[in-house]
């Protein structure tokens, strides 16, 4: 006999629940999944008051795993009661949240879930085992990094709930390390909470079963010295401040790129998504190693798991170069294979395996060409498929001598914005041209002909200087002519200019006080110009007309030009001042 609930949710799908002797299951409305769970593997079972009314949460035994059925009415947990206890033999426990809001409190170590308590009431808990990774950011927080959920196609897009990627605590104080021990080391309180994460998450799994480990090995992005631990399913990065754990599920591709100083060679691993340290994401892990290296590494693998697991793509020894040996037990564990640069794309030195240096914005690296795709290794990779590349274009964006010893590529994406390496060496671009024509890219020329005049160089000049000759032509005569607002804003330039050099200029013009004040203003600044530009003469004979209608004879008019220059110091400046005072 089964009991029937209706209108119950599971994460975000509706359906029903049926509670018999064989288990519970509970079936979506709308197609979905369905969920059993057998009454053998029930453990215990939780009512609690949720936002979505009440909460039937179900622990199963041999895993960390739970579920989880809302919008009960009060009413039913009479009728469950009975029912749990009759048909599974446990404990039907109602538990009493906290409802305050506070973010401040303790918390516990209950089994295998972190609870955390305000006033001795659990607020959430975290099941341990979905923690991914443990951090210090500072001596009193830690960060708390989640497992990335399995992507699944009917919760894709909106549809998709809310995960919880990365929580932080701020964990002030110190602590023993050994309760149990009086006179114990002190240490922070919030590295003991990391350490006992750690423990109980099995996140700091570096030794054990363990396929094999390669110690101190540079890394240029993240930055530091890692031990690599190489595990079945994952690996994992443990450095002196943060560790990481990466699965194998995550990483899309595998490169081994030769670096242009010769001497290193970088191993290239790209994630699906990246690795987080708080809120920098890192795409790109980037291994480096010196191409002199040897390496010797044994695996922790009998023959027969090497010969039907990894179908004889691993070896149980290797002893070789330590780019090879790291590289050949990254793509038998992933499974992936390692791009490299294309044999048939050769620069200026000849050699396949040398790429171009160029810079992306401020960012100095060197560029790749591989058989399917462009790769930028810097501090900042960047990585684009020949597939998602609508243009390529040769251009050049700065200006100088240097413009005319380097060009610009601009990638044109077909989705997404452009993407601009510079300082290129002009004699890669018939190597890199004749390359991506042969990979049916679209390859154009921008601007050649100013490119040419730039290769010119003293050409450069004669034009910049034809230019200026140009332009201060053409500003004499837009001070000359043109009249109203014109003159005026010439007049206050004129006599700004006036103000820092000739004190008794203002006075050039001390007989005509008497005639109307526009006529007055304006004849000392007609024979100012007409002393620092001499060439030309509409000037002369427009001042002529405008003292003619103020009434004054022209004869008389040319004496005050000559005496205004001489008499700077006369005392009809400070008159004429204190006449416009008053």
């Amino acid at each position: 006999m089964t009991t029937e609930f209706p209108d119950i949710w599971h994460l975000e799908e509706h359906g029903r629940l049926r509670v018999g002797s064989a288990g519970i299951s509970w079936k979506a409305l709308e197609g979905g999944n369905n969920v059993n769970v057998p009454a053998s593997e029930i453990k215990w079972v939780e009512w609690t008051r949720v936002a979505r009314n009440y909460q039937l949460k179900i622990g199963l035994k041999d895993t960390w795993k739970r579920e989880s059925f809302e919008n009960f009415r009060r009413e039913d947990q009479d009728a469950l009661v009975p029912l749990i206890r009759q048909h599974f033999d446990v404990n039907f426990e109602a538990k009493e949240l906290s409802w305050r809001g506070w973010n401040w409190g303790s918390t516990d170590f209950q089994g295998q879930d972190l609870v955390f308590l305000v006033n001795g009431k659990p607020a959430f808990d975290i099941p341990l085992p979905t923690v991914a990774n443990s951090n210090i950011a500072g001596k009193t927080e830690v960060s708390l990094e989640f497992i990335q959920p399995d992507t699944n196609a009917k919760k894709t897009g909106k549809n998709a709930p809310d995960e919880l990627m990365e929580l932080r605590m701020y964990i002030p104080g110190t602590q023993q390390k050994d309760e149990e021990e009086d006179g114990g080391p002190d240490i922070s309180a919030a590295q003991l909470f990391h350490d006992t994460i750690k423990e109980k998450a099995d996140i700091g799994q570096v030794s054990g079963e363990s396929i094999v480990i390669f110690h101190e090995v540079l890394v240029s992005t993240p930055r530091g010295r890692y031990d690599i631990h190489m595990f079945p399913n994952f690996l994992r990065l443990h450095g002196k401040t943060y560790d990481y754990k990466v699965p194998y599920n995550t990483i899309s591709r595998l490169f081994l790129l030769p670096r242009a100083d010769e001497q290193n060679i970088s191993l290239v691993v790209n994630l699906d998504p990246p690795i987080r340290q708080g809120q920098t994401r890192y795409p790109f892990l980037v291994l480096v190693f010196s191409r002199d290296e040897a390496m010797t590494a044994e695996l922790n693998l009998d023959e027969e798991t090497l010969s039907t697991k990894y179908e004889g793509k691993l070896a149980k020894s290797h002893d070789s170069l330590a780019h090879q040996v790291v590289s050949n037990v990254f793509r038998g564990l992933i499974g992936k294979n390692i791009a490299r640069p294309s044999p048939n794309f050769a620069a200026r030195s000849q050699d396949p395996s040398h790429p171009v240096k160029c810079s992306m914005k401020a960012i100095q690296g060197e560029l790749y060409f591989l058989e399917k795709s462009i790769f930028f290794l810097s501090k900042q990779p960047y990585l684009i498929n020949y597939n998602d590349i609508y243009n390529i274009v040769f251009t050049r964006l700065g200006g100088g001598m240097a413009s005319g010893k380097t060009i610009d590529l601009r990638i044109e994406p077909k989705a997404g914005s452009d993407v601009t390496f510079s300082s290129i060496a002009k004699g890669e671009k018939d190597q890199i041209e004749e390359f991506l024509t042969s990979k049916n890219i679209r390859v154009k020329t921008e601007a050649a002909d100013e490119a040419m005049a730039v290769d010119l160089g003293s050409d450069d000049d004669d034009e910049d200087e034809d230019m200026r000759s140009a332009d201060s032509e053409e500003e004499k005569p837009k001070v000359r002519t043109g009249g109203g607002d014109d003159d005026e804003d010439s007049s206050e330039d004129e006599d700004f200019q006036a103000s820092s050099s000739d004190a008794g200029s203002p006075t050039s013009s001390s007989d005509d006080d008497d005639d109307s004040g526009s006529a007055a203003s304006d004849s000392p600044v007609k024979p100012k110009k007409k002393v620092k530009q001499p060439s030309g003469s509409p000037s002369p004979v427009k001042k002529k007309k405008k003292t003619e209608e103020g009434g004054s004879k022209p004869k008389p008019k040319s004496k005050p030009k000559v005496t205004a220059d001489k008499d700077d110091s006369d005392p009809e400046g400070p008159a004429k001042k204190k006449k416009r005072l008053d």
